[in-house]
């Protein structure tokens, strides 16, 4: 099945946490398919350079330095908008592998704050604009985390969980209305920043994790799914897509060439 073309009301899509990995790709693929992308994270530079090689390209972009976690901020920020067609909650990510009886609570906080507060903060703040377009779509980028545990694993498992629940709930809250809600669950995915983040840096631990595994997803992959899933006729509801590398079977469960 083709993509299909977003209708004019809804050619807007938001991004949150574009500046690198699943977000950029997502905002390039996005692009390419006809939205007008607003690439958003806190990390003004990233995000503008992003814009400017999707402008240079014959897309429309436009950067907008944002934390997700900041409520004013993203009040501010929807103010822009009378109506958007899409929105991909991307920001999050994941801090240390610890169990849980020495783990981290301020890791354990900010996961939190980021995937879940940061995900309800720009959803509330959107969902006006998203249903007055008359064909909108919200995305949640869980895991596979989100729905299954693993040790070391609880702070971010908690976390996902949660952002699962989320968009589980909403889709019931807001049947009926023109907005549709995806999630989207991807497994091991390898790209530049997300297990160097959660090891702080360690780029031993963060090698550690891909190590022996031919394929993992890329950003790309993670963002080909999400485009497709936002590009299927209006009156289909992609509710739950888990995406993972053929070596991976399970959270705990992966083939490892060594």
């Amino acid at each position: 099945m083709t993509a299909a073309a977003p209708a004019a009301a809804a050619r807007i899509a938001v991004i949150t946490g574009a500046s690198s990995g699943i977000g950029a790709a997502t905002a390039r693929q996005l692009a390419e398919a006809g939205y007008r992308v607003v690439v958003t994270a806190r990390r003004k530079d990233r995000i503008e350079a992003l814009a400017e090689e999707l402008t240079a390209a014959g897309h429309s972009a436009t950067a907008y330095a944002l934390d997700v976690t900041d409520r004013a901020a993203v009040d501010e920020f929807a103010t822009a908008f009378r109506t958007i067609g899409v929105l991909v909650n991307n920001a999050g990510g994941a801090l240390g592998a610890d169990p849980v009886a020495t783990g981290d609570p301020e890791d354990w906080r900010r996961m939190y704050e980021t995937n879940v507060l940061g995900t309800l903060n720009v959803t509330q703040a959107l969902l006006p604009a998203l249903t007055a377009s008359g064909d909108g779509t919200v995305v949640v980028l869980s895991s596979t985390a989100g729905h299954g545990t693993y040790e070391g694993g609880a702070g971010y498992v908690a976390a996902k969980h949660a952002e699962h629940v989320l968009a589980e709930t909403l889709r019931l809250e807001i049947v009926g209305t023109p907005v549709r809600v995806i999630e989207v669950a991807p497994g091991m995915v390898r790209t530049e920043e997300f297990a160097l983040t959660r090891f702080g840096g360690d780029t031993e631990k963060a090698a550690k994790v891909y190590q022996g595994v031919a394929e993992p997803l890329t950003a790309d992959d993670v963002a080909d799914t999400i485009t497709w899933a936002v590009t299927r006729p209006s009156h289909v509801n992609v509710d739950l897509l888990v995406v993972r590398p053929r070596a991976q079977a399970s959270n705990t469960k992966v083939h490892r060439e060594l």
